[in-house]
């Protein structure tokens, strides 16, 4: 692939150079002026990947008009210039079947290269130079620029609708659960009476998100998802409207992704394994459509998971290195720990040892480099005892029964009560682990104790790990505890035993 042009190369075909941003660049080089860019950007907390090259490409006018991270930030340097001020196009100008790829990462790479990007371009190292952007030149004659009020073309709707496949990220979730009917009265005259989604919608998308995520800490999966899924296409409704306003979009796409991760989660955690593949999908597309690092990041993470419950511990490695890759730049040390431990289950069900144990240890060791404010808000339920869940789940897969046991003795006792959902997990990992060690009276007390968190929690995957648990015992019914404890899980089945999944 041909690099792009030097900020000195001329235009290409078509193309008109952007002076009035050289203009802005002054005396400071293409580097320099990328480092201002960036020390911009962390100063409004956005987290921008611009380079000389970058640099080169705008002076060149290969890109038309930035995205939306880069445009904040330009605006930060330059206060009271408008795009076209600084030589962009409106933003509408460059939108559509043809140019949508521009849109979505900023850059001048035809719509099939960038449906074949994987992510974010790598972000250099933090450039000593302290020099400050140049001072503005005289501010140039502004061009006609569209109302942000305009409505979306049919061709961009279309382009939407693709992007989140059927059902679309939610934003509303209120909509058909009734534990979230304040986010959905938010949200719902949008839609019904034509208008546009504003500042009241976009938070009501955040606010339903949190809301699921806590319902199924306390609750778990099973009763959550049909439900969620019609938020889902709430959701996609707001966003086929059309924001009021750039940053309401930006918040709704990102809003509308983590729904996504989360629906996908709920049938996940519900042994829908077939109907959660398609839901990180939608999330991974509306994070490239939206040009979010931390939501890719957050589906390639949860794919990981799905690939690896599903017996596809190779997709497993693979979806956790690319959400490493994306996630690098992201200042989070726990999101990283969490997708090498991802990486760690995946090779563990390869039978890796050796890949396992180095992905394990990378776990460890980003997880003590401590909390940052970096970290997702997702990732609260990742602490100590998660790490030694997922450890576990690593030495189990491996044979290694007893190191397994201890990391999940560890995970239980460690975890925090409000995650109920997490302590019948991890209750129902050191059953099986003590089960598969020989362990029969002690594994069977302990599947017994997951069976009575099964009564406040309804997670279709732990109880296929307690299926699981019950064939290991199933030859020790002249154990008292072991026959308790089947006899329980058949009454509650109706005498039929799950299946753990792979």
């Amino acid at each position: 692939m041909a690099s792009s042009p030097s900020p000195s190369a001329p235009a290409g075909p078509g193309r008109q150079p952007n002076l009035a941003f050289r203009r802005l660049r002054g005396r400071l080089s293409p580097g320099e002026f990328a480092a201002a860019v960036r020390r911009a950007a962390r100063e409004i907390g956005e987290n921008v990947s611009c380079d000389a090259r970058y640099v080169g490409r705008v002076e060149a006018g290969e890109i038309r008009c930035p995205n939306y991270a880069y445009e904040r930030v330009f605006l930060h340097m330059f206060p009271g210039y408008s795009l076209t001020d600084l030589g962009f196009e409106p933003r509408q100008a460059v939108r559509g079947r043809t140019a949508r790829g521009l849109g979505a990462y900023g850059g001048g790479c035809t719509p099939a290269e960038a449906r074949m990007r994987r992510g974010p371009t790598r972000a250099e190292p933090h450039d000593p130079v302290h020099g400050s952007p140049p001072s503005p030149i005289p501010r140039p004659i502004p061009s006609p620029i569209p109302s942000p009020t305009d409505r979306p073309t049919d061709e961009e709707s279309d382009v939407l609708r693709r992007a989140f496949m059927t059902g679309g990220p939610a934003a509303v979730a209120a909509v058909s659960l009734t534990p979230f009917a304040p986010a959905a009265s938010a949200a719902a005259p949008a839609t019904a009476s034509g208008g546009r989604p504003g500042e009241a919608e976009a938070a009501a998308v955040e606010e339903t998100v949190r809301r699921i995520r806590l319902l199924d800490d306390r609750h778990g999966a099973d009763g959550l998802y049909r439900q969620a899924g019609d938020a889902l296409r709430a959701a996609y409704d707001l966003l086929d409207a059309g924001a009021r306003r750039q940053s309401v979009g930006d918040r709704l796409h990102s809003g509308a992704g983590e729904l996504a991760v989360s629906v996908g989660w709920l049938a996940h955690d519900s042994g829908r394994f077939a109907e959660a593949r398609p839901h990180y999908a939608e999330a991974l597309a509306t994070a490239r459509v939206a040009g979010d690092a931390a939501l890719e990041a957050h589906a390639f993470c949860n794919t990981s998971f799905l690939a690896r419950d599903a017996g596809h511990p190779r997709e497993a490695v693979r979806a956790a290195q690319a959400g490493q890759h994306i996630a690098r730049h992201l200042g989070s040390a726990r999101l990283l720990s969490l997708l090498a431990a991802r990486e760690a289950g995946g090779w563990a069900g390869l039978a890796d040892r050796s890949a396992c144990e180095e992905s394990l240890d990378r776990a460890r060791t980003l997880f003590e480099r401590g909390p940052r404010d970096a970290d997702p808000e997702w990732m609260t339920f990742y602490g100590e005892a998660e790490l030694n869940g997922l450890e576990a789940q690593c030495r189990a897969a491996l044979g290694d029964w007893g190191r397994a046991a201890r990391c999940a003795r560890r995970a239980v006792a460690l975890q925090d009560p409000h995650f109920v959902r997490n302590t019948a997990l991890f209750t129902a990992e050191l059953a099986d682990d003590l089960a598969g060690g020989g362990e029969v009276e002690e594994a069977a007390v302990t599947a017994g104790r997951a069976l009575d968190l099964l009564g406040r929690v309804r997670s279709s995957r732990i109880g296929a790990m307690l299926g699981g648990t019950a064939r290991r015992l199933r030859h020790h019914r002249g154990v008292p505890a072991a026959a308790d404890f089947l006899d329980r899980l058949a009454a509650r089945a109706g005498g039929a035993e799950g299946a753990r999944p792979a």
